[in-house]
């Protein structure tokens, strides 16, 4: 198991590269960089990259509507060179709020895209034949009846770093994990819970592993939560400060006829909570729908207690598969890490 951390992308580029070589010292294997509309991932990828040494560097998430297949690749390739072989790609759907409300791009067929996204990236850094697609969303080069009829086929002109880099998905419907596990290297799953992980995903999950390739190896699971020590009054108050990004995705995050997190909520056995934090948030009571999430969920989706409470936890995730665990420090404390990496199994 490695362990990841997690960079707030509200932050500044410039504080957060200070943090991550810290906490790279302190034993962090992979520092994940957000992008949702804030500054865009590889920007502060490469930035981490130039200062740090042995720092995996990866994109959580970068949607696949706002640049194209190749372009997408263009940049991997880019940023696994600059990295010396350290970058991850990270990829999502995200969905119409991001697709739509900030990028003016029509949200259709996104699991189409996800897939022609990663088959043309593996393509261009393959580099073995000039680029040719025909996907269901995706057609390279575009035909003659759609273009000035000049596009041919091209290679791309640089030698990549690795003709393969590790790509992960966001996924959170049965149908994208089912995607993920058939075609990824890895996986991020949104709202982690070890203990309810397993039911909740086991279908998905089993019908896209039987189509994968052997190729790629076993499915890799980035996955957890915030990082503390603390008892009694001063954990809850810890694990309090989870509680608003879990009621803006459980109960804001899509419409109330069709939100994917509220299912997933749904499906780990929650589904009344579901119900009453989604009509609270979306009447405006967002507090109330903050203080509707049980304790037990924050519990169990973070590393927040005493230490043999965490090393508990620790022990749940890599029950569940989990090979990067992301333990992201509510206090800044590079020994607390480097105790949490000592204890991964």
């Amino acid at each position: 198991m490695q362990l990841g951390n997690n960079l707030d992308y509200a932050g500044d580029p410039t504080t957060s590269a200070a943090l991550a070589s810290v906490r790279e010292r302190a034993g962090v294997d992979v520092m994940w960089v957000s992008e949702a509309w804030g500054f865009d991932a590889p920007t502060m990828m490469g930035y981490l990259a130039a200062k740090t040494e042995r720092l995996q560097v990866g994109s959580d998430i970068m949607n696949v509507f706002s640049r194209t297949p190749s372009a997408m690749a263009q940049t991997a390739a880019g940023l696994d060179n600059v990295s010396g072989g350290r970058a991850i790609l990270g990829l999502g759907a995200s969905g119409p709020q991001v697709v739509e409300g900030f990028h003016g791009v029509p949200y259709t067929r996104p699991l189409s895209r996800v897939r022609d996204t990663v088959e043309v990236i593996r393509k261009v850094l393959r580099r073995d034949e000039p680029l040719v697609h025909a996907g269901a969303t995706v057609t390279i080069p575009l035909p003659e009846e759609q273009g000035t009829g000049l596009g041919k086929p091209l290679k791309l002109i640089n030698h990549p770093e690795r003709p393969t880099l590790p790509i992960f998905l966001a996924s959170v419907t049965n149908a994208s994990v089912a995607m993920t596990a058939e075609l990824a290297d890895g996986w991020l799953p949104a709202f982690f819970i070890p203990e309810r992980a397993a039911e909740a995903y086991r279908e998905p999950l089993a019908k896209g592993l039987a189509k994968r390739d052997p190729g790629l190896g076993p499915l890799a699971i980035a996955a957890g939560g915030f990082l503390a020590v603390a008892e009694g009054e001063e954990r809850v108050r810890m694990l309090d400060r989870s509680r608003a990004q879990l009621a803006l995705y459980i109960g804001g995050m899509g419409a109330r006829t069709k939100n994917f997190y509220n299912d997933l909520f749904v499906s780990y056995g929650y589904a009344d909570e579901a119900r009453l934090i989604q009509d609270l948030f979306l009447d405006g009571k967002k507090a109330q729908a903050e203080a509707a999430i049980p304790l037990t969920v924050l519990e169990n989706a973070n590393l927040v207690g005493s230490e043999a409470f965490i090393r508990e936890r620790i022990a749940a995730y890599d029950e569940a598969g989990v090979t990067i665990l992301n333990a992201n420090p509510l206090v800044d404390d590079p020994e607390l890490l480097s105790k949490v990496k000592s204890w991964l199994p």
